[in-house]
């Protein structure tokens, strides 16, 4: 970093003021990928006392980086314009859909380039250098170009803000030449408050909540997973305990809700799941949905979305009930409503309510009765993914990729504490090899700093996911080992795209892949062949017998270093909700001519 000159004392270098600005919103590591225009930019990382994660490409960095932010609540991505950013615009989207805070900074070319439509490298040979950014305006909630050193700082507070408030990503470009543009330096923190907050407002609607839950008979809540971008995890458990109320949750939210609690009743599927349990959400008077995402995949064929005219939907900045749209622009603080709502719940009365009866398909119930397995009887899906609950420790990060271990996860039995970081809207196949490694990072980065969220983070950093998706990132796994993480990864090796074949095609070569040696991985990416500080773990497991062993091994439970067990499983076999609802949908189309 360049020092300033005598005129310029007390200021500094505008990519500079930038860092700082995310290391005041809890950034402490920034992914990317160094390109030409932007190592000028990664000069501030190391001196600023930032760690550099670096990747592999700029995919897995974008996908580290929405990992990471849905740990921390802020992360970052550095690429160079044009093929650095299109290379992550795949990620940023799925930061954007499913709202995980990313701040995507691109390295551009100098201004007076890009005013002249120079024939630079990385452009379109059109001398238009605002395509890219138009693209991403798509995927981002805002967006800022620095050519203006006078103007920077407050569009940079602006454009952070907008990410922190939405949970959701904006686009930062930085031309070469301003990088060392003088600026004044931040004095006080990003202003954060919510526009259009009003507390008057918000008690209003808590009473109005209030009033729905004494005058139901037969009230539910139904945890979605857009409630764990609002931080507010331990008030909404402590509404769950005080009031009682049946609870449910989607795929995408489950391990928000403590399943120990007596009123937890398990993941809904809806017609994929138990018919008896379907009916209960249907005769519901009142739902309460937490962070609703009403996606096709979430709510199974939509067959598990609440009625509209009994929710409550609550979200971020606003709470709608019904079909009702009043609140005039106004908005609300979910962590200040929230903690109104417990405050009032420990406070009121509330009514007897009808009992909410579990179905045959409740999870703890299965567990229970599960028939123990011979050592030579070959692993299968059900049965395996309730038997991965006795694994599960209080504090573990848990991912699961799209497929049969987004569904089959659904089903097992989570102790307490536990973080569940998973797809269901934009299922980009791979994502969450790369968000292992972002987030996994973000958690011990939690453990160092003390943090109140540290007691959650005290677990491992465990990935389900199936070969077809790990040979979409598996450069994934050389960066988990380059930042020295915890991680511990299971391959579910069942011959190819399982969850294609369900859908269709079982039996088509396009749904097959190369067979990979997926145990090798380590060894071929440069984990440390022995080093006790970082142990190295690869076992394949092809039957129960095999697969307890390794289970068992105290190294395995400890999930220290690097562990990839690849699971062998039959390509047709799968998740029983998984099935059940593509026999649904088939039929369905069948009876709408489709």
């Amino acid at each position: 970093m360049a020092n300033p000159s005598l005129e310029d004392q007390g200021k500094i270098d505008l990519a500079e003021y930038l860092f700082k600005r995310l290391i005041q919103l809890g950034l402490g590591s920034v992914h990317g990928v160094p390109g030409d225009y932007n190592l000028t930019v990664l000069d501030y990382i190391k001196p600023l006392g930032l760690h550099w994660a670096g990747n592999a490409n700029e995919l897995n960095a974008g996908y580290a980086a929405d990992g990471y932010g849905r740990i921390k609540g802020i992360g970052a991505v550095i690429t160079s314009f044009g093929v650095g950013e299109l290379s992550a615009i795949n990620a940023i989207g799925g930061a954007y859909a499913e709202r995980s805070p990313v701040v995507h900074i691109v390295g551009t070319a100098p201004m007076a380039a890009q005013a002249s439509g120079a024939l630079l490298h990385h452009t379109l040979g059109t001398g238009n250098y605002r395509a890219c950014p138009e693209m991403s305006k798509w995927v981002t909630v805002a967006q800022a170009n620095l050519t203006d050193a006078d103007k920077a700082p407050a569009l940079i507070d602006a454009t952070l803000k907008a990410c922190v408030l939405n949970s959701q990503p904006v686009y930062i470009e930085l031309p070469t030449n301003m990088v060392k543009a003088q600026v004044s330096p931040p004095v006080t923190p990003i202003d954060l408050s919510i526009p259009g907050y009003d507390e008057a407002y918000e008690n209003k609607v808590v009473d109005k909540v209030m009033e729905k839950i004494q005058t139901s008979t037969k009230p539910l809540i139904l945890m979605d997973g857009l409630t764990s971008r609002f931080r507010i995890t331990e008030e909404v458990n402590e509404f769950v305990r005080l009031t009682g109320l049946p609870t449910l949750s989607t795929p995408f939210g489950k391990g928000i809700v403590n399943e120990s609690l007596p009123n937890y009743h398990g993941g809904y599927v809806g017609a994929a799941g138990d018919a008896a349990i379907k009916q209960q959400v249907d005769d519901a008077d009142l739902v309460l949905n937490f962070g609703p995402l009403h996606s096709d995949v979430n709510s199974f064929g939509f067959t598990a979305v609440p009625k509209a005219d009994v929710t409550i939907a609550l979200n971020a900045h606003s709470v709608k009930f019904g079909n009702e749209v009043d609140s005039d622009g106004r908005a609300i603080s979910i962590k200040s409503f929230m903690k109104k709502l417990v405050k009032r719940a420990h406070a009121t009365k509330l009514p007897a309510l009808q009992p909410f009866t579990h179905g045959p398909s409740f999870s703890p119930l299965l567990l229970k009765n599960l028939k123990p397995t011979a050592d030579d009887e070959a692993i299968v899906q059900d049965t395996f993914w309730l038997r991965m609950s006795e694994f599960f420790q209080p504090g573990d990060l848990l991912l699961t990729e799209a497929g049969t271990s987004f569904v089959g996860a659904n089903t097992c039995v989570f102790p307490e504490n536990i973080t569940l970081i998973n797809s269901a809207l934009w299922l980009s196949i791979g994502y969450t090899l790369p968000a292992l490694q972002g987030s996994s990072l973000a958690r011990r980065e939690q453990r160092k700093e003390g943090s109140k969220e540290a007691a959650r983070s005290s677990g491992r950093s465990i990935l389900f996911i199936g070969d077809g998706s790990l040979q979409m990132s598996a450069q994934g796994i050389s960066d988990i080992i380059r930042s020295r993480l915890d991680a511990t990864i299971f391959v579910i090796n069942n011959d190819g795209y399982t969850v294609e074949r369900v859908i269709h095609g079982p039996n088509e070569h396009y749904n097959d892949i190369q067979p990979w040696r997926n145990t090798e991985a380590p060894n071929y990416f440069g984990a440390p062949l022995d080093d006790p500080e970082y142990p190295v773990v690869a076992e394949k497991a092809k039957n129960w017998g095999e697969l307890r062993s390794v289970l068992g091994r105290k190294d395995v439970q400890a999930g220290k270093g690097l562990t990839v067990i690849e699971v062998f499983m039959d390509l047709a076999d799968a998740p029983a909700p998984l099935k059940k609802l593509s026999a649904y949908v088939a039929n369905r189309n069948k009876t709408n001519g489709l």
